[in-house]
């Protein structure tokens, strides 16, 4: 039954094709006369225009078969070629169909409403330029677009990497790291719950990416549910201030799952230091043992105590400076008084004038790597 449907509308499809193929051949045949007198009667060449349709028809009827044949297999192809066919492709192929269409649109409009052709020569002519330039436009759409496309997503990729990198210069990328030779900082428990690293951040001296260990992250919990209320003070802090470098340079955790060489380690401190030998980085500590200990297995460290010691204003022995008296010293005699850097001041006899504001000769200074002592005598 659908042979017979098929067979009817191709016999159809041709007459259709034949009369018009004889009306474009009739046009072109007239515009080449120049005698002035038409070349066939109109019932005459209407009748000669049936019996091509006819013919037309008949041959398209016994071609059914045969095309029936081609168009099963032809779809069978589509189909296995549809299968191999990438999205892209697709979209340009749609895209270009669509570009060709349009074209076909607007060159149909030049000679339409003109007059120099009519009828169903026009529509013929119409149909031919539709299916051209849509033709056109799939084959090169398909081959073009999928190149721009590609080449469109690389560039958006690239910017919004760059955009990233610009924006989150902290960011630990172990690849990207590599390449540009970068060095991480391994931010410890102690430094975070300090806090000042949150400002030395702020003024761009910490450069290379920042890594802020999943263990770390453990021991700031732990420390924040202790039952002692001085260290869940100082663990809330710490979480804190976590917090806002994570809300600020947009820092993840890093997890140390795959590092199979810390998981057998037990101690947050030898596991901090164990992470920096494999990521070949420093650990930025105010930890005065873990900066010893670091010594002794070769981890660079940044210390933030050293900094802030080597920030401070120089006092030199024989300067006059002016103190508040707090507290009494160990020895017998001394006082006590604090620079507003927590610098730790000791007078020699000023425990009777404890509480009292008042002028000292500086007689030495002493620097450790956990901090300065200021000596001095009241004038």
């Amino acid at each position: 039954m659908l042979n017979k449907v098929f067979r009817g509308i191709l016999a159809f499809v041709g007459a259709l094709l034949g009369f018009e193929v004889f009306d474009l051949l009739y046009f072109l045949l007239s515009k080449t006369n120049t005698s002035g007198s038409p070349l066939l009667a109109e019932g005459a060449r209407l009748w000669l225009q049936i019996i091509v349709a006819i013919i037309s028809g008949v041959i398209f009827y016994n071609l059914a078969p045969a095309l029936n044949r081609k168009s099963k297999k032809m779809a069978d192809n589509i189909g296995n070629d549809l299968q191999t066919i990438s999205t892209n492709d697709l979209l340009g192929g749609v895209a270009g169909l669509i570009i060709g269409m349009v074209l076909a649109f607007l060159i149909s409009q030049i000679y339409s409403g003109t007059g120099i052709v009519t009828g169903s020569l026009e529509l013929t002519i119409t149909i031919c330029i539709y299916v051209i330039l849509g033709y056109l436009g799939l084959i090169v759409g398909n081959k073009k677009l999928p190149e721009l496309f590609a080449v469109s997503i690389n560039m958006r990729k690239l910017a919004a990497k760059a955009a990233a990198s610009e924006e989150n210069p902290y960011d630990y990328n172990p690849k990207e790291s590599k390449k540009k030779g970068a060095i991480p900082k391994i931010l410890d428990t102690s430094v975070i719950i300090d806090g000042r690293i949150v400002e030395i951040m702020k003024t761009g001296f910490l450069e290379g990416p920042i890594v802020i260990p999943e263990f770390v992250l453990v021991e700031l919990r732990h420390i924040a549910d202790s039952s002692d209320a001085l260290k869940r003070t100082r663990g809330r802090r710490g979480l804190d201030i976590l917090n806002k470098i994570q809300e600020d340079y947009g820092i993840e955790i890093y997890n140390t799952d795959s590092e199979k060489a810390l998981k057998e380690i037990p101690e947050v401190d030898v596991k901090l230091l164990k992470l920096a030998q494999i990521m070949k980085g420093k650990v930025v500590t105010n930890d005065f043992n873990l900066n010893k200990v670091a010594g002794i297995k070769g981890v660079p460290v940044l210390n933030i105590n050293e900094l802030a010691n080597a920030m401070k204003p120089m006092v030199i022995p024989g300067e006059v400076m002016t103190v508040t008296l707090i507290k009494q010293g160990k020895e017998a005699g001394q006082a006590i008084a604090y620079l507003d850097d927590g610098t730790m001041i000791v007078v020699e006899d000023g425990r009777r004038k404890i509480g009292q504001t008042l002028d000292i000769n500086v007689t030495s200074v002493l620097q450790t790597a956990a901090g300065r002592m200021i000596f001095g005598k009241v004038r």
